[in-house]
């Protein structure tokens, strides 16, 4: 449709995700078998899990700093074909340190894949469509990890584990041919972008004016400002419940639930699918409420709040049933809310921050944030073999979750009257 062409880009960036996620749970799925194979115990897989996020950490704040300094279109290229080749290579490990050595590498390679994704849309959206925007291209993520369990699973059953990661590589080469081929950096540089949707993008982005901040305007003091740590701390909580379930719930379904994989690869994809709902409601409610209530950070807050709130509830109650279906319901009904706070953390980053820091600031983010990938899978291993089992880990989940309610209720606070075409302030307490 002529004028929507970023309505593309949102597309691009779907498939982006959708890949990125199924390559990250494919080793989740495969996890029981490996684990035989390779004579891997709980806790050196919930090592092998965490050691992805070392190179990713590694990479989120670098490839934000990149993105901003030589463009999303370069540094996606290079982010999408390092993780690709990293997946397949995946197929050649023999021994327990070649995995974890490989999975650093491609955690390295996925690294920038969320800071490069928000300044994306940040180059290419108007503020009032961040939030649908935001919303459109993270669902791709769950939907991922969702299609993990019927792909990865199956083909793993039928050609063998090694296999399905090499089909996956195959799809990360498919889909870069398509981002070099279709992306710019800007509406300015595409020539399908018509004028009148470039000056509707750059209307909507007038620079914002940070409290506490002064104009010298160094990156620095947007990192260590009380609004984007206070973001990160929330994003740092959702992330810890988000790696819990990608790395461990084929293993729960699987080992607490006594289901085989087959079984486990229908029944995984029932929470994904929740949080794909969650994803495209959250961006949507968000702006929907901030036009009602005239302010975008109440609007963002309110909706962090109820998210991870319900989901905390939702993730303890799962330790008190004793069915399948009611474990499997309060998971997935904690993903539908879970995943409607992501993306109010990344347009909260574009709220509070010029578009030229969007980057480097969203990279600090999503690193400090990412902490949470290589603590929970970690801790997970062990709550699981040492400490408890299962019923522990889900309660240590629902207790971060709830911390992360606190966080946003106590330091985030913005100004009444702000409207959702106009860039507010957000303050801490």
């Amino acid at each position: 449709m002529k004028g929507t062409y970023r309505w593309r880009i949102a597309g691009l960036l779907f498939f982006a995700g959708m890949l990125n996620y199924l390559d990250r749970a494919a080793l989740s799925v495969v996890a029981p078998l490996l684990k035989g194979e390779l004579h891997i115990d709980d806790a050196q897989m919930g090592f092998i899990f965490s050691s992805f996020f070392i190179g990713y950490c590694a990479l989120c704040f670098v490839g934000g700093w990149a993105a901003d300094t030589y463009g999303p279109k370069r540094v996606f290229a290079w982010a999408a074909g390092t993780w690709s080749i990293f997946c397949g290579l995946t197929a050649l490990i023999t021994g327990y340190l070649q995995l974890l050595i490989f999975r650093v590498m491609f955690g390295m390679g996925e690294g920038p894949m969320g800071t490069t994704t928000n300044k994306a849309i940040t180059n290419w959206f108007p503020r009032e469509e961040a939030g649908r925007a935001l919303g459109l291209t993270n669902c791709g993520q769950p939907l991922g990890a969702a299609l993990a369990g019927p792909i990865v699973g199956l083909v793993a059953l039928n050609f063998g584990w090694r296999i399905s990661f090499v089909v996956i590589a195959v799809l990360g080469g498919l889909w870069l041919a398509a981002w070099l081929l279709m992306f710019r950096d800007s509406p300015e540089q595409h020539p399908r972008v018509g004028e009148a949707e470039r000056e509707l993008i750059r209307s909507s982005r007038a620079e914002p004016v940070i409290e506490g901040v002064k104009e010298g305007r160094s990156l620095a003091s947007y990192l260590f400002s009380a609004p984007v740590l206070a973001v990160a701390t929330a994003f740092f909580c959702f992330n810890y419940v988000l790696y819990f379930f990608l790395t461990w719930l084929p293993s729960y379904l699987m080992d607490f639930q006594h289901l085989d994989i087959k079984g486990m690869s229908i029944i995984g994809v029932i929470p994904w699918l929740g949080a794909a709902v969650g994803f495209l409601g959250g961006g949507t409610l968000t702006d929907l409420l901030g036009k009602k209530l005239g302010s975008v950070i109440r609007a963002r807050k309110i909706m962090l709040v109820v998210g991870l709130g319900v989901a905390a509830g939702c993730v303890l109650l799962t330790t008190q049933v004793a069915s399948l279906h009611m474990a499997v319901l309060c998971i997935t009904v904690s993903s539908v809310f879970l995943f409607v706070t992501p993306q109010i953390c990344w347009a909260l980053i574009q709220d509070i921050v010029p578009k030229n820091r969007v980057g480097g600031t969203g990279g600090f983010v999503h690193l400090l944030a990412n902490i949470a990938g290589i603590l929970a899978p970690s801790l997970t291993g062990l709550i699981v073999q040492y400490g408890g089992g299962y019923n522990v880990a889900f309660a240590v989940a629902a207790g971060v979750c709830a911390l992360g309610v606190l966080v946003v209720v106590a330091a985030v606070k913005g100004p009444g009257g702000a409207g959702p075409h106009t860039r507010s302030v957000a303050h801490a307490t």
